[in-house]
C-alpha cells in the first residue's frame, strides 16, 4: 500500500482535476485528494500492491482526506478493472521515503500502480492473468507516452524502500512484464552451491557488493559490513530479480544475476 505523506503541501484541486483518465485502459475514476505538485521529472513506474483484505478497502484508503492521507495514481483490480485517482501530472503520495539511483522524492518522480492482493500480512497469493494483462496494459501506456521511464525506472515499491517495504513481491511476474516491454530482466542466476555473504561478515568483498547494488541503483552506504540495510537491499533485489529464494543472502546466483543485470542497463 501507498505510503502517507509525510510533508503537505497547499495545493489547488482544481489545477489538474481528474476530469478524464489519462490512459485509455483505465475504465473510472475515483478522484482522491491527496496530491501535491511535482517538483521533478517522471522517471519511475513504482508498481505496489495494496495488502489489504480487499480492494474496495484499499481504494477507499486511497481516496480518505482524513490523515494517514495516501494516493496513487492507479488501482488495478483482480478482474482486470483499472481505475484512476490521481492526475499523472500531480505528485501522489505512495512512495513514502525512499530514494533510487542517489535521489530522493520518489514521488515527484514516479507514476504509482497499486495492484490489489492482500499482500504478506493477509495472504498473499498469485496475481491473476486478468490483473497481470491490465498491469501489462496499462504499463506500457504510461511508457508510451512518458518516454522519459528507462527500464530499468519500472521498480518495485520495495526496491525503493527495501528497509520498509516488500511489495509487490516475490509472486509478482516481472519476468512476464518484461516480456511484454515493462522493465529490465535478465534471466535469474541457478542457484549452486558456492561463496555467499551474509549478514555480520566484513571487508572488501562487502564493499564491492554495495558498491555493485548502489550502481544498479538502491540507496545504499559503502561501508564494508554486511548490515541489516545491506540484507535489506539483498531481499528486495531477490523479490525482483532472483525470486526462487528470497533470505537475504548474496550467494553466487544472487551476484550473478546482479552482475548480468549491471551489464545489461
Amino acid at each position: 500500500m501507498s505510503d502517507p505523506q509525510d510533508h503537505h503541501h497547499d495545493h489547488d484541486h482544481q489545477v489538474d482535476a481528474l476530469d478524464r483518465p489519462d490512459s485509455p485502459w483505465a475504465t473510472a475514476l475515483a478522484p482522491s485528494p491527496n496530491h501535491d505538485e511535482r517538483r521533478a521529472s517522471i522517471d519511475i513506474l513504482l508498481l505496489h500492491y495494496t495488502g489489504m483484505t480487499d480492494g474496495m478497502a484499499a481504494l477507499k484508503r486511497l481516496c480518505d482526506p482524513n490523515a494517514p492521507r495516501v494516493s496513487a495514481h492507479y488501482v488495478v483490480f483482480e478482474d482486470g478493472e483499472i481505475i484512476q485517482c490521481v492526475a499523472e501530472s500531480r505528485r501522489a503520495w505512495h512512495a513514502g521515503a525512499g530514494s533510487w539511483q542517489g535521489r530522493e522524492d520518489v514521488n515527484s518522480r514516479s507514476i504509482g500502480i497499486e495492484i490489489v492482493n492482500p499482500g504478506h500480512e493477509w495472504g498473499y497469493r498469485p496475481f491473476p492473468e486478468a490483473q497481470i494483462a491490465a498491469v501489462v496494459n496499462l504499463s506500457r501506456d504510461i511508457l508510451l507516452r512518458r518516454g522519459h521511464i528507462p527500464p530499468l525506472g519500472v521498480l518495485a515499491h520495495s526496491d525503493t524502500a527495501p528497509g520498509r517495504k516488500q511489495d509487490p513481491g516475490e509472486l509478482f511476474p516481472w519476468q512476464r512484464l518484461a516480456e511484454e516491454g515493462v522493465g529490465l530482466w535478465v534471466p535469474a542466476a541457478p542457484i549452486q552451491d558456492g561463496p555467499t555473504y551474509r549478514r555480520g561478515e566484513e571487508g572488501p568483498p562487502i564493499q564491492a557488493l554495495q558498491a555493485m547494488f548502489g550502481m544498479l541503483g538502491y540507496g545504499l552506504q559503502v561501508t564494508g559490513v554486511f548490515d541489516a540495510p545491506t540484507e535489506a537491499v539483498v531481499t528486495a533485489f531477490q523479490r525482483h530479480w532472483r525470486q526462487a529464494r528470497v533470505d537475504g543472502i548474496a550467494d553466487a546466483s544472487t551476484l550473478r544475476t546482479l552482475r548480468d543485470l549491471l551489464g545489461a542497463r
